[in-house]
């Protein structure tokens, strides 16, 4: 005999083109960013749209990873599908340098309530595990801005996936919340561990010197972040609070580094708002009961991650200028990736006690040929951390505590973080603008 979850469950299920053909016509369509992407239900939209069901449709995501969200972008699409980013990947970036597609600039915690208050969402997508016993479901990689899209959409549809960890914290959805329910089994996009640089050598070690035992971390996405976790590996009761889980993270829990003793907010327990890895992270993630997954607005709301002492916070930028203004997101005007938590962060950790943010850099990009430490920014560049906010940074050649440092200081402190080949050029630019 049926219990009434399961009997609500079967009244919603849908095929993919059936929940698709429910979408209204000029509707603004949210759905889950990175691994949280439902692929059965954005294939169903494309072909809707490129087969002349719907006129006119606005989608929108952070962090598009898996190629069943490029069905959206395909080019029979695009008279239809207006896409806006909110963080740009290698399946959008170009699109917006061509004005293809449309950038939604914000600060990673606030997006939850641009969805709430300030955005009209007529339909949330979002990719689920299965149901349990009690009728919930979990958003698993990707608790992040879904559950606000849930809360303001007018039609909810999930996709359901075996593959979605069930992951403890604030990440259930009931199936009282959601309004049709497509099951479909895909494997989960699985995100390659960064490629090593020689630099890593040395700027990993650095980094770790300045993480005391016992401290709470957030790593950002990339080789940096990874170089630093792979030098934790001697430290002690660490502590995880991160708006991204990744790999290294797991290692650092499984080798008992990484046990939250000493967190003094959520003690014993690794919180995250989306993960993005392997396999073996996504199996380490199912129903482990250390890990908490939570809304970004929480994770990443800058006097939360404050409540941790010891925060140390380690994300990379592009390019930084010397006062320390950092670029994190664009390439000059072409926006490359977006804000994400880097200046939630930047501002949590400073403030948390014993805090620390710090901003790490390969000193030169293009093989060497172009300096990350610049006079000033290019023109059109994106300012995502300002100066006022950096705190330490550091680079293959040494670290700087910004904090306090007159304009002079700044400038001959990223001097010395610049690779010697550019410290010259560096000094002589420094000058004509009365830096030094």
């Amino acid at each position: 005999m049926s219990t009434p979850c399961e009997t609500k469950y079967a009244g919603k299920l849908r095929t993919p083109e059936e929940a698709a053909s429910l979408i209204p016509d000029q509707s603004l369509v949210i759905f889950g960013s990175a691994i949280g992407q439902p692929p059965a239900l954005l294939h169903a939209v494309a072909n809707r749209a490129s087969s002349g069901g719907l006129s006119h449709l606005r989608m929108s995501s952070l962090l598009p990873l898996d190629a069943s969200a490029s069905s959206i972008f395909r080019a029979e699409c695009r008279p239809v599908i207006q896409w806006e980013s909110m963080f740009a990947s290698a399946f959008d970036r170009k699109l917006i340098a061509e004005k293809s597609a449309l950038f939604t600039p914000a600060f990673f915690h606030q997006i939850p309530r641009l969805f709430t208050e300030f955005m009209d969402i007529n339909v949330a997508m979002i990719c689920v595990s299965p149901m349990d016993k009690h009728g919930y479901m979990s958003l698993g990689t990707n608790v992040d801005t879904n559950k606000a899209a849930v809360a303001a959409a007018d039609l909810v549809l999930a996709e359901v996936n075996p593959n979605m960890p069930r992951v403890h914290g604030d990440s259930w959805v009931h199936v009282d919340e959601v309004d049709v329910i497509v099951e479909h089994e895909a494997d989960l996009f699985e995100l390659a561990a960064p490629a090593e640089r020689p630099e890593d050598a040395a700027i990993g070690p650095l980094i770790c010197e300045m993480i005391p035992n016992g401290a709470t971390i957030q790593l950002g996405v990339g080789g940096l972040p990874n170089a630093v976790a792979k030098s934790l590996t001697n430290h002690r009761d660490l502590g995880i609070h991160t708006e991204m889980f990744v790999d290294s993270m797991v290692d650092l829990v499984e080798a008992g580094v990484a046990n939250g003793a000493n967190k003094t907010f959520h003690p014993r327990k690794a919180l995250y708002a989306f993960a993005a890895g392997t396999r073996h992270m996504y199996d380490f993630l199912d129903d482990n009961p250390y890990i908490e997954a939570r809304p970004v607005s929480y994770v990443n709301f800058p006097p939360n991650i404050a409540r941790n002492n010891d925060m140390i916070s380690v994300n990379s930028t592009i390019e930084i200028d010397l006062t320390g203004q950092c670029c994190s997101e664009s390439i000059g005007p072409n926006q490359f990736s977006g804000t994400g938590g880097q200046h939630d962060y930047a501002r949590g950790a400073f403030d948390a006690p014993g805090g620390k943010s710090i901003i790490a850099f390969y000193s030169t990009a293009q093989g060497g040929k172009v300096s990350r430490v610049v006079p000033t920014l290019q023109l059109g560049a994106i300012v995502t951390t300002p100066r006022t906010e950096v705190h330490w940074v550091a680079s293959e050649y040494g670290t700087a505590n910004l904090k306090g440092l007159s304009t002079r200081e700044r400038a001959k402190a990223l001097i010395r973080l610049a690779h010697p080949t550019f410290r010259d050029e560096l000094k002589h630019a420094a000058a004509g603008l009365g830096y030094l």
